[in-house]
């Protein structure tokens, strides 16, 4: 673990969220709720957690610090949301709610029955049985902090997975599962209304346009957009429409065409656009492995997929390395040659590779070739140059830990068995242990460890298995 590697290149971690939610505040006569703090202490260690007794405390409390606010439906109807707002200007209030209207209504019919709803900024759905506040409670807070950023706090170029859905209910369930699979590589944007998926996709509230094929003004945020999740039916004008999902669908397949979709509806007008994304049958057995198996492929997530014209898979890569073997058979005077450089040169115009790049911890390298727009072999010779000079720089890129410098995989099993839990602590919640091993081309350890979050002796032992695992794998194929 020293430097004797000569032109040294920094490993620099992406941060997604440059503000983290430092204090969760839990006002709910559910005990349910209350309880739920112990599993942020559990899973969130960085978050500092306070159990309110009344209504009065809550908006007395007062800090600068980024807090979520979380209320059970009787602890959000007792307090002066104003209040609590004036005295924490990085606050986000979230209400965790057992009534079953609220977790299936669209907003504002939910706002008639149960106006303290207005007072949310964010609503999910909690229960006995499949969404229990202990699980739900993480993916609130984490949803509260992805909101604090795009909203307030963050210029730099962010990665979004949008969802538009009315029901609390369903983005409750699927959440959990989603944060698991994107980590720190992305955050989630929830609207519920046609008008606040357009305000929040092209800085407009209001569609101008007949055809619904362009929308007047760039203010918004598609451009950082890497997944739309969409239901076909939810309110627009403040009715329910299923219009307004067939609407947005175009407009983003228009303006946006690099965007995948995900259709989360059982509706026979989700069966009716299928041409225009992937329908994911809502709340179907087995759908949330659906939705997993999707992103990872789509969405840059996962492997680096190729495919045609017709959909279907013709290479697949792991790693840096295995992108640059496709190159060098994409470059071929073959029929497979020529139709691979055909699918490598749809992918160029829709900035597939620097998507790949940027989840996989490869800023520089995105940035680099997002403006480039070739063709044919000056396509396959530009992309072959850049990822040469990356996988020259890879071997050359430590992860410093305290003061360490780590460059392969066995170096860092030995380092990390010999630290505390309290300096591995922010390498595994802020994701930077993951991105390092994605960068330096080891996907599968940093996809196991990616969802890995807890404290002390607990956390040191599960990373360090892990790792051991997965060297001694990498070994057994040549590749440690």
């Amino acid at each position: 673990m020293t430097n004797r590697i000569s032109g040294e290149h920094p490993f620099v971690p992406r941060v997604i969220n440059p503000v983290k939610i430092e204090r969760a505040v839990i006002f709910a006569a559910d005990s349910q709720i209350r309880g739920s703090g112990k599993a942020l202490a559990e899973k969130m260690a960085w978050v500092e957690t306070y159990v309110l007794p009344d209504p009065e405390s809550v908006m007395e409390t007062s800090s600068a610090k980024p807090t979520a606010f979380l209320f059970d439906d009787a602890g959000l109807a007792l307090v002066d949301a104003g209040r609590v707002r004036s005295g924490n200007r990085n606050a986000v209030l979230v209400l965790l709610s057992y009534q079953p209207f609220i977790q299936c209504a669209p907003p504002q019919a939910a706002a008639e029955k149960y106006p303290y709803t207005v007072k949310a900024d964010l609503v999910f759905a909690v229960d006995r049985n499949a969404l229990l506040p202990e699980t739900i409670v993480l993916a609130a807070v984490r949803a509260a902090e992805d909101r604090l950023n795009i909203e307030k706090h963050s210029g730099l170029k962010r990665f979004i997975f949008h969802v538009v859905d009315d029901e609390p209910r369903w983005f409750s369930q699927f959440l959990p599962v989603l944060y698991e699979i994107i980590g720190q590589r992305a955050d989630v944007m929830i609207t519920r209304t046609y008008e606040e998926s357009l305000e929040f996709l092209f800085g407009e509230r209001e569609d101008h346009s007949e055809t619904c094929c362009r929308i007047p003004g760039e203010r918004g945020q598609g451009d950082d957009v890497v997944c739309l999740i969409t239901d076909i039916f939810f309110p627009r004008g403040g009715e329910l429409q299923g219009d307004a999902g067939r609407d947005l669908i175009r407009l983003v397949n228009s303006r946006y065409p690099r965007i995948p979709v995900i259709i989360a509806s059982k509706t026979d007008e989700a069966l009716e656009m299928s041409g225009l994304g992937f329908v994911l049958p809502k709340g179907d057995p087995g759908s949330l492995e659906k939705l997993r198996e999707y992103i990872l492929r789509f969405t840059g997530m996962g492997d680096f997929f190729l495919f045609g014209e017709d959909g279907r898979e013709l290479r697949r890569a792991r790693t840096l390395r295995e992108i640059y073997t496709l190159l060098l058979e994409a470059e071929q005077e073959t029929q497979e040659g020529r139709r691979l450089r055909s699918a490598l040169e749809a992918y160029g115009e829709k900035d597939k590779f620097s998507t790949w790049l940027y989840m996989h911890g490869y800023q520089e390298l995105g940035d680099r070739l997002r403006p480039k727009r070739s063709q044919g072999r000056e396509l396959i010779a530009l992309l072959k140059s850049h990822l040469r000079d990356e996988i020259s720089r890879m071997e050359r890129t430590p992860l410093e830990i305290a003061g360490a410098k780590v460059f392969t995989l066995s170096e860092l099993l030995e380092a990390l068995q010999g630290f505390t839990p309290g300096v591995l602590q922010p390498y595994s919640d802020n994701d930077i242990l993951s991105s390092w091993l994605d960068h330096k081309g080891y996907p599968e350890v940093a996809e196991e460890l990616r969802p890995l979050h807890g404290s002390g002796e607990a956390l040191k032992d599960s990373i360090t298995g892990i790792v051991a695992k997965w060297k001694d794998f990498y070994r057994a194929r040549g590749e440690a």
